[in-house]
């Protein structure tokens, strides 16, 4: 029979980063012999017949706000030999839930990881709460997204500390270009940047909107649009609206039916965030063919470290060098950082890499 792992987390099924990497472990996991089922507060796709929905786990888990019980989380746990916390024990956004699963997995008889994209103190905003978290469990694995993580784990006293990278789908099927201009009423000669990101804080559409008003004045000739994926969450929809009333370049905001799709319909992918756990829209971009000029977060070093290159907000001039060059030299700069990439980011050593973990850590029989 095979081995049953659990992904746990505020919410599934969704375009969430956290939601998108989950599906790919997913996958992974599959590809190594396990079922898979889902656990979270809410799941946004069409569901599965095995999924389990506790709205107590949910980010904002509604009006009520009645805590989750330890015991119903157990129930939802049971015969899981392995239990994948993705992010929901990382971040203080409902520290009820946190508790409660980080109290229940302790007891849990099967293996435990605790996957972070992200960890309190990263977040200024979080940093005061939930002092308790990530939880420190000996016999739990705490796998981090990207190197720094990891080591500040390490720094803090937490054992059994990995790293596995995300990893991309490198040969992806087209999008719909024509079809997803339509949609959003971009003109065959528009110029569209898009921001491929929720509009939060420290995604930094201002400065979206700094490199976009730039574009306009040394390519006077382009119509330029800058085209942001959205939605608003975290209290920002009035700073956003703010935003985008106040923009010299008409803003669009709204999420294509595919990733594929927004990266087929644009000309320039921007990613000006100032914090990231990862940075998924700069290998995306790579694999879509696409430039894509990002802001220097401190991650973004570990992923151009594997040889892949993108343009920075520091120097957006490169850019417009690049944009003027002929399409042969542009072509020829996509497949180098195509092959590059698919040196460290390829989804198909997603289970190899997972494996070498588990293999780490003692997990070899299941």
């Amino acid at each position: 029979m095979a081995p049953e792992a659990v992904v746990v987390s505020f919410r599934l099924g969704g375009a969430d980063g956290v939601a998108v990497e989950a599906r790919k472990w997913e996958h992974a996991l599959g590809e190594l012999g396990f079922g898979v089922r889902r656990v979270a507060g809410a799941i946004e796709d069409n569901g599965r017949p095995d999924d389990t929905v506790l709205p107590g786990l949910a980010i904002e888990p509604g009006p009520s706000g009645a805590p989750i019980d330890d015991a119903t989380v157990a129930a939802a746990l049971e015969g899981a030999d392995l239990v994948i916390v993705d992010n929901l024990c990382s971040l203080p956004l409902n520290v009820d839930a946190a508790r409660s699963v980080a109290r229940v997995t302790a007891e849990h008889p099967g293996r435990v990881l605790f996957r972070h994209h992200d960890l309190p103190w990263q977040r200024r905003h979080l940093s005061h709460l939930g002092t308790d978290l990530p939880p420190r469990i000996d016999a739990a694995m705490q796998a981090t997204i990207n190197l720094r993580s990891r080591r500040e784990l390490e720094a803090r006293g937490f054992a059994n500390a990995t790293t596995v990278h995300n990893f991309f789908e490198l040969d992806p099927a087209p999008g719909d270009r024509a079809g997803t201009r339509a949609h959003f009423g971009f003109a065959a000669d528009d110029f569209v940047i898009l921001q491929p990101s929720r509009a939060i804080e420290r995604k930094n559409v201002p400065g979206a909107i700094r490199l976009a008003t730039y574009l306009v004045r040394v390519m006077p000739n382009r119509n330029v649009r800058l085209w942001i994926s959205g939605p608003a969450e975290d209290g920002y929809a009035e700073t956003l609206a703010r935003l985008v009333e106040r923009s010299e370049v008409p803003v669009t905001i709204g999420r294509a039916a595919s990733s594929a799709d927004a990266y087929a319909a644009c000309d320039l992918v921007t990613f000006p965030s100032t914090w990231e756990g990862f940075g998924n829209p700069v290998i995306e971009s790579i694999a879509a063919r696409r430039a894509c000029i990002a802001f220097p977060y401190p991650v973004l070093s570990e992923i151009l470290a594997a040889g892949v290159r993108c343009f920075s907000t520091e120097q957006p001039e490169v850019l417009v060098r690049f944009l003027a060059e002929p399409e042969s030299r542009q072509q020829t700069y996509f497949d180098v950082n195509l092959r590059r990439a698919r040196v460290s980011f390829s989804l198909a050593d997603l289970p190899r890499s997972i494996e070498h973990a588990f293999a780490a850590q003692g997990w070899i029989a299941w």
